[in-house]
Order: structure tokens, then C-alpha cells, then sequence
């Protein structure tokens, strides 16, 4: 079995904004297979299907981002999986609009859920699908990623959201998670 967690708030308040790019991933992969987040447990929205004959969970913590952690460590917990099998896919204002960048460890660059994360697995060793969101220029960053994307980066964005979508397609297939950021990357 594998995980897949996307970051995000939950609300319709938050719906379309930055932070939540990585709710808007995991709905796109959830759309791309026909899976249904319609499960309610652990703090946590979920569903579930058969992909590549590997079951995954798709994971859409309802915890708000800076409390993350304490809706993926009891499902790990509960299915039994090793980090290996888990991947998070957050917002990544380092990175442009329309780019992903994945990673199988690292700090949390700043990134409250990441943080919160962290302190739950005990560890920052997890892989992630980072998607860009730009870095604020004339505003504070709590009201830039609580903010809407422009309609200029619209494009990019549903760009980086297939190429997410890819490359969990060939993480679930069996894909190495370190080939993968050479190919993503």
C-alpha cells in the first residue's frame, strides 16, 4: 500500500489558495483515477483505489497545514506503512509557478505543515512533491499563500499539476523515488 498526502486548509475559504496546492494535486491525481475523497477518519479525508495493483490512500489532512503531522502519523500508524511508502505533496514558494521539485529529504524550508510533519514522523526522511507558488514581492507571505493565483500563472499552475500527477504515476508503478527527481527535477 501506498500514501499519497496532499497539504492544504481545510474550507471553502481556502480552497483556491496557494497553500492549498497540494490539496489541488491530490485532487487532480484523485480525478486522473476516478477515486472518491469521500472517507472522514483521523483527522483526515480520504480515499482509496487500486492503481498498478497497489493500493493507495489518498490523504487530504483536515487539520489545518500547521497541525499536519497529527493527521498522517496515526494513519501510518493504523495501515502499517514505512515511510518509504508515503509521499507529501505541498507548496513551495522557492520554486517558480509551473515547476515541481521532488525530494526524499530534507529541512522544512520554512513550511509550517513540513514542520509539523517532521515532528510527528520524527524524522525528515519522507518523500515530497514540491509544486511552485513564487516567492511574495510587495506583500506579507501568510497573505501571499492565503491568497488565489493570478490569472498569468492559471497556466503554469495546471502544468505543475500534471506533471505531479505523473510523477506519482510512476512512484505508485514501482518507480525509484530517487529516479524520479532526475526526471522531474
Amino acid at each position: 500500500m501506498k500514501m499519497i498526502v496532499g497539504l492544504g486548509n481545510p474550507g471553502e475559504k481556502y480552497q483556491s489558495t496557494r497553500h492549498n496546492t497540494g490539496f489541488m494535486a491530490l485532487e487532480d491525481f484523485a480525478k486522473a483515477h476516478q477515486i472518491e475523497l469521500n472517507q472522514h477518519n483521523q483527522n483526515a479525508q480520504f480515499g482509496s483505489g487500486l492503481l498498478e495493483g497497489e493500493k493507495v490512500l489518498l490523504v487530504e489532512p483536515l487539520t489545518y497545514m500547521n497541525e499536519s503531522g497529527q493527521a498522517v502519523r496515526p494513519l501510518l500508524d493504523y495501515y502499517k506503512l514505512s515511510l518509504d511508502d508515503l509521499v507529501v505533496v505541498y507548496d513551495d514558494m522557492d520554486l517558480h509557478v509551473g515547476r515541481i521539485r521532488l525530494r526524499n529529504h530534507g529541512s522544512s524550508g520554512g513550511h509550517n505543515g513540513i514542520k509539523s510533519l517532521i515532528a510527528h514522523l520524527g524524522t525528515n526522511q519522507f518523500n515530497r512533491i514540491k509544486i511552485g507558488t513564487d516567492h511574495p514581492q510587495r506583500q506579507s507571505v501568510v497573505s501571499y499563500v492565503l491568497g488565489s493565483f493570478s490569472l498569468e500563472q492559471q497556466g503554469p499552475l495546471a502544468e505543475s499539476l500534471t506533471h505531479a500527477t505523473q510523477a506519482l504515476d510512476d512512484w505508485v508503478a514501482g518507480k525509484d523515488f530517487a529516479q524520479l527527481e532526475n526526471k522531474f527535477n
